[in-house]
């Protein structure tokens, strides 16, 4: 949005908002579906049942192209690679030679990375959830060819754009009028796509957005699972029914989706969650097939997971080669995420190796002297058995204790609820963990719209 816009957007009429959110789509919308759009999703299409010999193959090659360009385009890539003779690599194994970059390396040298100028690129942010906030440049056609890729996965279920769709991510679109009126979405006509606001997710609107999505009627659910699992959860308290087979499947994105997330959406929304992984900075995709496992999409780029002495392991930190960000070469960057891979073989027909568990954001875990780290998963798992709590967070700033922000429903908790959560978090901590309660009336997302169940400040 402009300047101009920003500053008339407020005051326009409810309808003149969708009419902008139609008429940015439209044009947003034409450039990244636009000339090889097609042919990648054709591409992927065709090549779902290819054995790993040969997407092993695409994927070597793709790397190659990768190292070259960047070579010849990034002054950052051409120093630190001048003693390394890229020709001589023969697999994948061979990236090891490379140093690994990190988010500081990245931001410290961005200027010298990319590989074209703004004005030629698609802008995509990251969340800045740190505060740190970083613009990354991506060619025409790397969001395309990502967005085949992206596309080709949801296609499999169904969905295809203009499907009317119910959209839960960063855009915040709302006015001050907007909120007063209890309308917290904007949506785009044309393309029959709802947004709805993930800054306003408290008790006193959700039965807004319940009542709306109820009578929207989408077929597919997109964006942050916190999201989407507030409204859940607040629609099976209260018993509130969602007609069986108007949504056709969900789509969580950017933010790691837990056991208990997935419980709760899909018993509210009566159908199936489909995960998937990538990131703003364009890691490369992650997805979840008909029979629950997660492949790492090797056409998309090469995942390392690797341990504290940079060792190949099964669970460990994350380390990414991308095929999507020829504009702002990604290369052995960590991407600041934990996953566990797994050896075994899926029956689904696609071949491409399989996470067993993304763990998401390195520090998304509280740490205990007695019990080591405790991640997101487990503490999720810390709702089993308690009535009425609607929302907490986590907050570690010490190795000795822990506080706990709580938002209730008072008419659903009490003091057996209480004694069952901190149990719960007890069992995982041990016995010595100061576990202190702070019962607050929200819980504030951070900038990007996203919630943060933990929020870990402390360095071991």
């Amino acid at each position: 949005m402009n300047k101009f816009l920003e500053k008339i957007y407020p005051f326009l009429p409810g309808y003149m908002h969708n009419l902008f959110v139609t008429g940015f789509n439209l044009f947003a919308y034409h450039t990244r579906y636009s000339r090889n759009y097609r042919k990648y999703r054709k591409q992927f299409k065709d090549n779902e049942n290819l054995s790993l010999k040969e997407l092993n193959h695409i994927q070597f090659n793709k790397l190659m192209d990768l190292l070259k360009y960047s070579i010849k385009h990034s002054t950052f890539y051409n120093e630190i690679y001048k003693e390394i003779n890229i020709e001589s690599f023969t697999s994948i194994e061979d990236l090891h030679q490379l140093p690994i970059i990190d988010k500081q390396i990245l931001r410290s040298n961005f200027s010298d990375i990319i590989t074209i100028s703004k004005s030629d690129a698609n802008i995509s942010k990251t969340g800045g959830t740190t505060g740190l906030a970083l613009e990354i440049f991506e060619h025409k056609d790397d969001t395309r060819y990502g967005y085949g890729m992206l596309d080709n996965f949801r296609r499999k279920h169904g969905y295809e754009l203009g499907k009317k769709t119910a959209w839960f991510s960063g855009k915040n679109l709302l006015t001050e009028k907007d909120v007063r009126n209890h309308i917290f979405w904007k949506t785009d006509w044309w393309y029959k796509v709802r947004y709805y606001s993930t800054f306003h997710i408290q008790d006193k609107y959700l039965e807004y957005y319940v009542k709306d999505l109820i009578k929207f009627r989408p077929e597919y659910l997109v964006g942050f699972p916190s999201t989407m699992n507030e409204i859940a959860t607040f629609g099976l308290d209260r018993k509130i029914e969602f007609q069986e087979g108007i949504v056709k499947a969900i789509f969580p994105t950017a933010e790691t989706f837990t056991n208990e997330m997935r419980n709760n959406i899909e018993a509210f929304f009566k159908t199936r969650a489909y995960n998937q992984y990538a990131s703003s900075e364009g890691a490369p995709f992650i997805f979840e097939c008909n029979e629950g496992n997660l492949h790492m999409e090797l056409q998309s780029g090469v995942f390392e997971v690797l341990d504290d002495k940079n060792l190949p392991t099964q669970v460990g930190r994350l380390i990414v080669t991308s095929f999507t960000s020829y504009g702002t070469p990604l290369i052995r960057y960590e991407i600041g995420d934990e996953i566990k891979i797994s050896d075994r073989i899926c029956k689904c027909g696609n071949n491409n190796p399989l996470a067993d568990e993304i763990y998401g954001r390195i520090n998304d875990y509280i740490f205990s002297n007695e019990t080591g780290k405790i991640n997101l998963g487990n503490i999720s798992n810390c709702l089993k058995g308690v009535h009425g709590i609607t929302k907490f967070q986590v907050l570690q700033e010490n190795a000795d204790d822990i506080l706990i922000k709580v938002v209730i429903d008072n008419n659903l908790y009490s003091s057996k609820d209480e004694n069952i959560f901190i149990q719960n978090f007890r069992d995982r901590v041990g016995l010595h963990m100061g576990i202190n309660l702070q019962y607050v009336n929200n819980i504030s997302n951070v900038k990007s719209g996203k919630y943060r169940l933990v929020i870990n400040n402390f360095n071991r």
